[in-house]
């Protein structure tokens, strides 16, 4: 018993037709719109790929980038499709076609879906990765004559800006490490001498942050050097008074960034492969209820659609037999080939 049986004369094929048709070059756009949404999450990661510590975070806007050119492809044949099934004499030259292509379809489907999913779940690895990519990035913060790292302090000082953060996990990141260059530090003073001197590794440390983490909006003029000693400003107590340093951290505020744009791309996509389902099922109507016209020389003739010819438990048994088929004689032709080699 065929799944979703459905009558169709010629008025309604028609216009099953001619939405189908509409609803393939409206998933066209919607192919370049996820194009363009892989771009976009590419040149975002592009602009701070020195702060990542792998290349694995663009496999996702280049997978995406591959779905989209993939659906404007494959929608623009089924629009063709669709167009030409009002021709018989045109829709002949793709009916042989058809079930390749469906099952092609279910495959690009799927892979949609996957998709999907990857955009919900990259959260989890993009944080490790941003983790040791912002620290090793502060490290090299003071390294502006140093080729290949140059860049590094002006990278960090805009993304401090752009998303209001200080630090890795929090401003006090800054104290840990020397982010001042040695060709700024006076060596013939005793201050510098001493701090560098009481450092195990022989670092200029300082409870001090960069200029890109203080905070415009606070009515007071940056803290942001000997912010833990108290002495050295005027009514200022670094445990009770409210910093004007940014207190979030790079690292979640650039998760949360890069988070919020995958959970809307990840929820496009879902969209278009919701789409891509509905106009998949409204071509097999078109393809089944022109192969089943009581009278193939009368087009005005009533016919029957359906989503599949059997159900869905009949299917998915003729599938496994198929497959099992398949794989016998695969083995009949590799011991075949074996006696062969043997007798030779």
């Amino acid at each position: 018993m065929a799944l979703m049986k459905i009558k169709f004369d010629l008025q309604k094929r028609v216009k099953l037709a001619q939405f189908v048709w509409f609803m393939y070059w409206f998933s066209v756009m919607a192919g370049v719109l996820v194009l363009s949404m892989g771009l976009f999450f590419k040149i975002e990661l592009r602009k701070r790929s020195e702060l990542m510590d792998n290349n694995e975070s663009h496999v996702l806007p280049n997978l995406l980038i591959v779905v989209g050119l993939m659906a404007c492809g494959i929608n623009a044949f089924g629009g063709k499709v669709c167009y030409d099934s009002l021709d018989p004499t045109k829709f002949s030259k793709w009916k042989p076609m058809l079930k390749p292509f469906l099952v092609s379809c279910v495959g690009f489907n799927m892979l949609l879906f996957l998709t999907a999913l990857l955009c919900f779940v990259m959260r989890i690895p993009l944080q490790f990765t941003l983790a040791e990519g912002l620290k090793n990035g502060m490290k090299f913060y003071k390294d502006t004559d140093t080729p290949g790292r140059c860049y590094m302090k002006r990278t960090l000082d805009l993304m401090q800006m752009e998303f209001r953060c200080c630090g890795n996990n929090n401003y006090r990141d800054w104290f840990e490490i020397q982010w001042v260059s040695n060709r700024y530090l006076d060596f013939s003073t005793k201050a510098v001498k001493d701090r560098i001197s009481s450092n195990v590794d022989g670092q200029f440390l300082m409870s001090g942050v960069p200029f890109s983490c203080c905070n415009p909006s606070s009515p007071r003029p940056c803290i942001q050097a000997q912010m833990t000693n108290n002495s050295a400003h005027y009514s200022y107590d670094h445990y009770t008074e409210d910093l004007n340093v940014w207190k979030r951290g790079c690292r979640e505020a650039l998760l949360s960034y890069y988070g919020g744009l995958m959970n809307s791309i990840g929820a496009l996509v879902l969209l278009v492969t919701m789409l891509e389902v509905a106009v998949m099922i409204g071509l097999q109507y078109v393809n089944t209820s022109l192969s089943t016209l009581t009278n193939p020389e009368d087009p005005e003739s009533e016919s029957e659609g359906w989503i599949l010819e059997k159900t869905i438990g009949e299917t998915f048994t003729d599938l496994m037999a198929t497959m099992k088929t398949m794989g016998k004689g695969s083995q009949v032709a590799e011991g075949a080939e074996a006696a062969v080699a043997t007798v030779s």
